[in-house]
């Protein structure tokens, strides 16, 4: 185990040349440097943001919800016991093509039309409530909100948030102040906490890929704080902060059934997206990790593997943006958004698959935000069509 700790932890891939863990290991009286064992705190506070979620949920998000007339619905429908269709459900598709359908309704002596009935009935059961969605985006607009505000405020006083080569003079020998300490492990902890609650939470068909996502955005935050890269890494959380919470309160409005409410807030979202994953990322961190901290430091092994993950980033910031936009284009020129849901555009920013093949849904909707924000805020086979 220690062989494979030292091969992991190799300083040479780590750490700046001429650099060792020993020369932080023993700072100066009263000056702190982050250590890799500091990130086991972020573990029982991640146990901690789970417990608050749940009683937040119940006390706050829940009343807040029957104020606002949402409540839980029950199902209507329910699919008629079936153990072949149950099977087919269960382990090889929610939403069977035609050839499926075909040869069920052949094996079972059912009409095509029964079958497809019953998969729509089977996976209405599954459908959480509007409230269950409401308590969970409320939960994440709430937190969202205050860890944004607090990074805003602690960045604010910080040097490299206005003059980003402070990220990297005296690097890696930057003291550990408390205030980035607690943002760094809240963040690392609330990831942690979504990492248990994913297999609570709303099941969707992008599970894997936010299971993936959430782990990946663990791994980076770790590693940046174990190599001291936390003025930078500040930068990236709060950037990626600043529209979270506003996309969250506008999926509120819509549950809400305040449309104008949501269509203004989608606005807002993308506005500040744009600018934030388009314009700030890449003229300010991307500047500052790829050219500032050549010029300060020079590259070494880690230097090349974060920047990497950060120019992998910003390629997904165009590819959401391009979805985002390509909605916006189709409401405004055709007047008629078809064929896509809500969980597709989603994929672009939490990853999702196709809906129904059967079940596609098409709107004339006259509205541009309305259009748009129906489309991200919607979840799929929700709406019914316009006949």
């Amino acid at each position: 185990m220690a062989a494979l700790s030292a091969w992991f932890w190799n300083e040479r891939f780590w750490l700046p040349h001429n650099v060792t863990w020993v020369d932080l290991a023993d700072p100066a009286p009263g000056v702190e440097y982050p250590k890799a064992s500091h990130l086991l705190s972020a573990l029982p506070l991640a146990l901690g943001i789970f417990a608050v979620r749940i009683l937040f949920e119940r006390f706050i998000a829940r009343p807040c919800a029957f104020l606002l007339h949402i409540h839980a619905t029950s199902v209507h429908w329910r699919a008629t016991p079936n153990p072949v269709l149950e099977k087919v459900f269960t382990s090889i598709t929610k939403c069977p093509d035609w050839r499926h359908l075909d040869g069920l309704s052949k094996q079972l002596d059912w009409d095509v039309r029964k079958v497809q009935q019953w998969f729509r009935h089977r996976r209405n059961q599954d459908k959480p409530s509007v409230l269950t969605k409401f308590c969970e985006s409320m939960w994440r607009s709430t937190f969202y909100l205050c860890i944004f505000t607090y990074g805003i405020r602690f960045l604010w006083q910080c040097p490299w948030m206005w003059d980003t080569p402070h990220c990297w003079y005296n690097y890696p020998y930057q003291v550990l102040t408390p205030g980035l300490y607690h943002y760094y492990v809240t963040e690392l902890g609330f990831y942690w906490s979504l990492m248990f609650s994913q297999f609570t939470d709303i099941k969707r068909k992008d599970f894997p890929i936010m299971f993936i996502h959430h782990l990946a955005t663990v791994s980076l935050i770790s590693f940046s704080y174990a190599n001291n890269m936390l003025r930078v890494g500040s930068l990236v959380m709060c950037v990626h902060d600043a529209s979270d919470f506003i996309l969250e309160a506008a999926k509120l409005a819509n549950y809400a059934k305040y449309q104008r409410l949501c269509d203004f807030l989608f606005v807002l979202f993308a506005v500040v997206f744009f600018i934030t994953r388009l314009v700030i990322y890449p003229l300010r961190i991307l500047n500052t990790t790829l050219f500032e901290s050549w010029e300060i430091i020079g590259p070494y092994p880690s230097w090349w593997l974060f920047n990497s993950l950060l120019l992998v980033l910003q390629v997904l910031h165009v590819i959401w943006s391009y979805l985002i936009a390509g909605i916006a284009y189709k409401a405004l020129v055709r007047g008629k958004v078809s064929g896509m849901t809500a969980s597709q555009i989603r994929s672009a920013d939490l990853g999702s698959g196709p809906s129904c093949s059967y079940n596609r849904i098409h709107y004339d909707l006259k509205d541009t935000a309305h259009a748009i924000s129906v489309m991200l805020l919607g979840d799929c086979c929700e709406y019914r069509p316009r006949l």
